[in-house]
C-alpha cells in the first residue's frame, strides 16, 4: 500500500485531496492539526507517534525527526541495500509527502509581534520532510502548494504514474519554497538587535530596513517580459515574497504589459498613495504630466488627464478608487496605454473593453509590508526606506512647517501647498511644479538647474505656443530641495504664483526669504527634501 505524509499549515484543499488518495489506496500518516482535520472529515488516519513510538513533544517542536520516518522518505527503491535496510529495521517505505510550512512570513508581518512568538514559527521538521523528498525525487513525491493537488492526482491516474520530469519539477519548486523560507527567517532575523537578554526588531529610529549584515531577498518569476526598456534587453518580472502591489495584480484585460509600462504604473500608484481623497496621476516616462483630486474619481481623473492633455495622450493612469462606470467612459475616450487602480466595478468593464488593447490591472497597494526601496548599480545593490511625503498627511498649517516670509498664505495658498508637496515628492528632481488647491497646472520635471525647471513647467503651461502662460497666474509652487540663489524664486515669481513651498537649509536661505518679500510671496519651509532620481 502506498504511504503519503500530509503536514499542512495551509489546509486549503486539504480534505478533497487526502480522499482522492484514500479513494487511490494510499495510507494517510499525518501529525497534529493536520492529522485531526482529516480524522475529523472521517479519513482514515496514522498519526506519525504511532510510526515512530514516540510521541509529539516539546510542544509540538518534535515530531517528525525520526528515522522511522526519513529513513522511508530516503530510501532508493533502485538500491537493495537501502530497501534491505528498512526492512531491518520496521520502517515503511513514503511515496508522497505533503508539507507546507509554518507562516513566517506571515508572522513576522503582523504589527508588535513578540520575537518568542516569531521564534516559534520557524519550522524543523517540514524543511527536513521536504528537502527528504526532494532529493528522492525519483522515488517520492513532493508537493509544497494546495495549487498542485489536481495535477498530483491527474499524475497518479496515468497509466505508467508521473513521469520523470513532473516529480523533477515538483521537487525543484519544493526546494525554492524551503529557499525563500529561510530566507524569509534570514532576512527577518537579520533585523533583530540585541540588548543583553532582549531582544527586538529594528524601530524607526535604526538606519534603513534595520541594516542586516546580509540582506537575503526572495522573488518568485511571475513572467519574461516581451523586452526591458530597449528592444535588444531582454527582461523579467519578479515578485518580492511577500507578494503585494504589482507583485500581486490581477490583470483584466489588455496587451502584455512591458518593462516600461510596469514603471510607469508604479509611479503613479506612488503618487495617488498619497492622497486620502479620489486622486488620480496621469504619468509619462515615471514622470507625472497631470494629478488631480476630484468630489469622484472621474472628476479627478478628467482633471488630471485634461493639465496636460497633449501628453496625457498614450500614458498610464493611477486611481486611488475603484474604477467605476463614470471613469471607465472618460478612459476609452482617448488614448491610453494602461490604468491601475484597487478595483473595477462590473459596471465599468463592458466599457473598457471597448479598448482590446488598454491593460487593465488591479493592485492592492496598501497591503504592502516591506517600506524598502531596492535599487541596482553596476556590481551593487541600494536599499533606502520608501519616500512618504509624511509631513502633508494633516491638513496645513502644521507643526513643522514654517512660514518664512513676512507674509502669511491665505487659507487656499495653504491648501494648494499641501497638494503641490505631495506631488513634487514623485516627480524627478530637479523639479518645480506649479499647481492649484486641486490639481497640477505645469510640471518641470528633471532638470539641471531649478531655474531650467521653472521655464520647463512655464513652457508647459502655454509659452512654448506663443502665450503667457496665464494659467500661472495665483498659483502655488513646490521644489523639491532647496533653492540655492534668489534667480530660481525670482523665475517662480515671474511666472505667477504667490507662494512657494520649498524644504530650506540653503546658505542662501536668506538672500531667497528676502526675494520672496520683496515679490510679495509667501513661503514656507518644510524641512523636508524630497529628491527623486
Amino acid at each position: 500500500m502506498p504511504r503519503a505524509i500530509l503536514s499542512v499549515s495551509d489546509k486549503t484543499g486539504l480534505i478533497p485531496f487526502g480522499k482522492s488518495l484514500v479513494a487511490r489506496g494510499f495510507e494517510l500518516v499525518s501529525t497534529g492539526g493536520t492529522a485531526k482535520a482529516l480524522a475529523d472529515a472521517g479519513l482514515p488516519v496514522i498519526n506519525v507517534s504511532d510510526v515512530t513510538g514516540f510521541p509529539e513533544m516539546m510542544d509540538g517542536r518534535v515530531k517528525t525527526l525520526h528515522p522511522k520516518i526519513h529513513g522511508g522518505i530516503l530510501a532508493r527503491r533502485s538500491h537493495p541495500e537501502d530497501l534491505a535496510l528498512a526492512k531491518q529495521h520496521g520502517i515503511g517505505l513514503v511515496d508522497l509527502v505533503v508539507v507546507n510550512l509554518y507562516p513566517f512570513v506571515e508572522t513576522a508581518a503582523k504589527p508588535g509581534i513578540k520575537f518568542d512568538d516569531l521564534i516559534e514559527q520557524i519550522d524543523i521538521g517540514g524543511p527536513s520532510l521536504v528537502r527528504a523528498a526532494s532529493k528522492n525525487f525519483r522515488d517520492v513525491l513532493i508537493v509544497v502548494s494546495p495549487k498542485d493537488y489536481d495535477s498530483v492526482i491527474a499524475e497518479l491516474d496515468k497509466p505508467g504514474g508521473p513521469t520523470p520530469a513532473f516529480r523533477f519539477d515538483l521537487a525543484r519548486r519544493a526546494f525554492e519554497h524551503t529557499g525563500a523560507y529561510d530566507t524569509a527567517i534570514a532576512s527577518t532575523l537579520g533585523e533583530v538587535k540585541v540588548d543583553g537578554d532582549a531582544f527586538r526588531r529594528g524601530g524607526s529610529s535604526d538606519p534603513p530596513a534595520a541594516a542586516p549584515a546580509q540582506l537575503h531577498l526572495s522573488a518568485r518569476k511571475l513572467r519574461d517580459l516581451r523586452y526591458g526598456e530597449n528592444p535588444h534587453q531582454p527582461a523579467v518580472w519578479y515578485a518580492l515574497d511577500p507578494p503585494a502591489g504589482l507583485g500581486a495584480p490581477t490583470i483584466h484585460q489588455g496587451k502584455e504589459l512591458s518593462f516600461t509600462n510596469l514603471l510607469d504604473l508604479d509611479a503613479a500608484a506612488r503618487i495617488v498613495l498619497e492622497f486620502d481623497e479620489p486622486a488620480a496621476a496621469v504619468i509619462k516616462h515615471t514622470n507625472p504630466c497631470g494629478v488631480a483630486t476630484g468630489v469622484s474619481i472621474a472628476e479627478a481623473y478628467v482633471r488630471a488627464r485634461d493639465a496636460d492633455s497633449l501628453a496625457a495622450f498614450g500614458g498610464i493612469i493611477g486611481l486611488n478608487r475603484t474604477l467605476d462606470e463614470e471613469t471607465a467612459r472618460a478612459i476609452v475616450s482617448t488614448f491610453i496605454e494602461a490604468v491601475i487602480a484597487p478595483g473595477v466595478d462590473e459596471a465599468a468593464r463592458p466599457f473598457l473593453a471597448t479598448k482590446a488593447n488598454l491593460r487593465v490591472v488591479v493592485a492592492d497597494f496598501r497591503a504592502l509590508t516591506d517600506t524598502r526601496d531596492y535599487r541596482s548599480i553596476l556590481g551593487a545593490m541600494l536599499v533606502q526606506e520608501r519616500d512618504r511625503v509624511t509631513e502633508a498627511q494633516a491638513q496645513w498649517p502644521a507643526d513643522g512647517i514654517t512660514v518664512v516670509t513676512k507674509r502669511q498664505p491665505t487659507a487656499e495658498e495653504w491648501q494648494a501647498m499641501r497638494f503641490a508637496w505631495r506631488v513634487m515628492a514623485h516627480v524627478k528632481s530637479n523639479t518645480v511644479i506649479f499647481t492649484d488647491a486641486t490639481r497640477t497646472l505645469a510640471i518641470g520635471a528633471g532638470q539641471m538647474s531649478r531655474v531650467d525647471a521653472v521655464k520647463v513647467a512655464v513652457n508647459k503651461a502655454g509659452g512654448w505656443k506663443g502665450g503667457d502662460a496665464a494659467i500661472l497666474k495665483g498659483s502655488v509652487a513646490a521644489s523639491d530641495a532647496f533653492f540655492p540663489f534668489r534667480d530660481g524664486l525670482d523665475a517662480v515669481a515671474a511666472a505667477g504664483a504667490t507662494a512657494v513651498v520649498q524644504p530650506g537649509g540653503s546658505v542662501k536661505d536668506a538672500e531667497v526669504i528676502a526675494a520672496a518679500d520683496e515679490h510679495g510671496l509667501a513661503m514656507v519651509f518644510t524641512g523636508r527634501r524630497h529628491f527623486r532620481h
